[in-house]
């Protein structure tokens, strides 16, 4: 179905202020999809804060200008479903990866996040990153390890010199 001057307007608007706000892109060539696949994919993405889209290319290439994915718009050739994270960088890659295991039609395309594009091989490394629990978790580690070499090496001090016994209280 062909759109209209005034949808076609509505669907760069969309792209462009997912765009605008978006941590990663990825867009897969999905030709061959089922429907049931592709509506198992929408539901897992609206779950995990993944904006879906399949849209023209010229409409995309429009959308994605003055954004930091401008950098893909002349990679962007064949029937195309657009994956932008919403909330965490890693999320497009981790949904795209998981429906391609049992999909071997869904195939990523193009890859792109801070103003970098890069090889459709990267959809691995994107789906890799940590989620925002695992990655404050992470920082939470890493801001109590000194803390915790300081108290082993002051105990450790303490055991050497002798002091790791309790001192008998004086007497007055």
């Amino acid at each position: 179905m062909a759109l209209n001057l005034s949808q076609k307007k509505e669907v760069v608007a969309e792209l462009a202020e997912v765009a605008a706000k978006a941590h990663s892109l990825v867009a897969v060539e999905y030709a061959g999809t089922t429907v049931e696949q592709m509506t198992a994919m929408r539901k897992k993405a609206r779950e995990t804060g993944v904006f879906l889209k399949v849209a023209k290319n010229t409409l995309a290439s429009r959308a994605v200008v003055g954004t930091e994915y401008e950098c893909v718009k002349d990679s962007l050739v064949g029937p195309l479903l657009y994956a932008f994270s919403k909330e965490e960088p890693g999320a497009a890659g981790r949904l795209i990866k998981e429906f391609s295991k049992g999909n071997d039609k869904l195939k990523a395309k193009v890859v792109a996040m801070g103003g970098q594009q890069y090889p459709a091989s990267h959809v691995d490394v994107l789906a890799s990153l940590p989620t925002l629990e695992q990655a404050l978790g992470m920082l939470a580690r890493a801001l109590a390890e000194p803390a915790a070499m300081f108290a082993r090496a002051v105990k450790a001090v303490a055991d050497k010199q002798g002091g790791g016994e309790a001192a008998p209280a004086e007497t007055a």
